[in-house]
């Protein structure tokens, strides 16, 4: 079991640290809207993961893999999602938030959108099909896999809270720039809908 727990760290620690859509989701919502947003993105992030690894125990997302018509559907919802995030943002004159506790929007409204936008990537439910059963011996039962899937899911967190803290330490000085934080506001708008579109390009 610790063995195969190692061997699932160190592929899983390659994936965490190399950038993807996640990281910069989250590295935009904590530049445009402070620490708080960014830890609430983290966390709701990281809830539409585990609920990816729900998915693929209990067989969910095998449907989803082997049906072309039900992943074009959720990637195109997901995909209208980021973009409607972005013209959102785009079309918002907010200033940056300048403290731990300020965020431009209801908390949790933040933390369902990291959850959604995550929940909505068919990507992902393809990878967990992909990437924890390379783990698994034959016969292993669905709790492996749920722990497995938890092993992956923390340190995702970890790391990305990692990423939020610096992330917003390095950009404190731009937040008392009304014009420089309503620029990084537009930019951010712009980093949703390329997600957006570049989650149209998804195949099976």
């Amino acid at each position: 079991m610790w063995r195969l727990l190692a061997s699932t760290k160190v592929g899983a620690f390659l994936l965490w640290i190399t950038p993807g859509p996640d990281t910069l989701y989250i590295l935009a919502r904590t530049i445009s809207q402070g620490r708080l947003a960014g830890l609430l993105s983290v966390f709701g992030v990281s809830a539409g993961v585990l609920a990816h690894t729900i998915f693929a125990a209990i067989g969910l997302s095998a449907i989803l893999a082997s049906s072309a018509l039900a992943f074009t559907v959720v990637k195109f919802i997901g995909a209208a999602y980021l973009v409607y995030l972005g013209i959102q943002a785009l079309r918002s004159n907010r200033k940056l938030s300048t403290s731990f506790g300020a965020a431009a929007q209801n908390r949790s409204q933040i933390f369902v959108q990291g959850f959604i936008t995550n929940l909505l990537n068919p990507k992902i439910a393809i990878f967990f099909l992909a990437f924890l059963p390379q783990f698994l011996a034959p016969g292993s039962n669905s709790s492996i896999f749920f722990l497995l899937g938890g092993v992956f899911v923390l340190g995702g967190t970890i790391w990305c809270l990692l990423l939020v803290a610096f992330a917003a330490s390095v950009t404190g000085a731009i937040r008392t720039h009304t014009r420089i934080s309503e620029i990084v506001g537009k930019i951010t708008g712009l980093v949703y809908i390329g997600l957006g579109l570049n989650l149209l390009r998804a195949k099976l």
